[in-house]
């Protein structure tokens, strides 16, 4: 293993592959999604302990409304098991949960679970999980280019004061640091409308491994390779 000189303080991921990796077993995609989940908490439990600070998500689209409702009723099944299951972990791990995307499509049941689990948790500092739930990137800057001009019809903020910094305020990560890495999964090599404003200026790894085969050694791996990176933000190198 390569020394890790830089950890990225905040990492996203685009976990992909569920469906694939269940086709290659002859198994239902559920089956992926259900494997899937368990992955999730092991990448938190290891971002952690690298001293990652935030972790963020892309658990589920604007875009996958479009799948078989089955598919989708699994989905949400397994996160409210999630959601239960893992509680106890998070509050006593010190680590905060935030679900970030829009609420109005979600079953009133899951959105209490998560909003239950956000407030038990929202005095926790050591660590930042965030779920991307029902997320869209175009979504995201459109809801708050709507928030800021509510806000400035209605006085609380001026129109010269917007800039890139207080549009960030507006977004869905608010004031968080922007992700230093993407990872994505399965071996595509798009954003899939996932942050776009936020991912401006992260470092991408793609990888082909599924994301149920997605480990702590191939989490170990994005990071070794994000370290290698030399971040200019547009600057000169010396």
């Amino acid at each position: 293993m390569r020394a890790m000189s830089k950890i990225p303080y905040h990492i996203a991921i685009i976990m992909d592959g569920n469906g694939r990796w269940a086709k290659k077993r002859l198994l239902p995609r559920t089956l992926g999604h259900k494997e899937g989940v368990k992955r999730v908490r092991e990448t938190v439990k290891e971002a952690k302990r690298l001293g990652v600070k935030i972790l963020t998500i892309f658990a589920f689209s604007t875009e996958n409304w479009k799948r078989p409702k089955k598919e989708i009723d699994s989905l949400f099944s397994y996160l409210d098991k999630f959601l239960e299951a893992y509680q106890k972990e998070l509050i006593e791990g010190g680590i905060k949960l935030n679900v970030i995307g829009r609420k109005d499509r979600i079953n009133k049941q899951t959105l209490e679970k998560i909003e239950k689990l956000a407030l038990a948790t929202n005095e926790n500092k050591s660590f930042i999980f965030n779920i991307a739930l029902d997320y869209g990137g175009r979504w995201d800057i459109v809801n708050a280019a709507k928030n800021i001009a509510g806000d400035c019809q209605n006085k609380k903020i001026n129109i010269e004061d917007v800039d890139e910094k207080l549009f960030g305020q507006y977004l869905s990560l608010n004031s968080m640091p922007d992700p230093d890495l993407l990872i994505r999964t399965s071996g595509d090599k798009r954003m899939s409308n996932f942050l776009i404003l936020n991912l401006a200026y992260s470092e991408f790894y793609f990888t082909s491994t599924l994301w149920p085969d997605f480990n702590k050694k191939q989490l170990i791996k994005a990071i070794e390779a994000y370290s290698q990176r030399d971040r200019r933000f547009g600057e000169i190198d010396e």
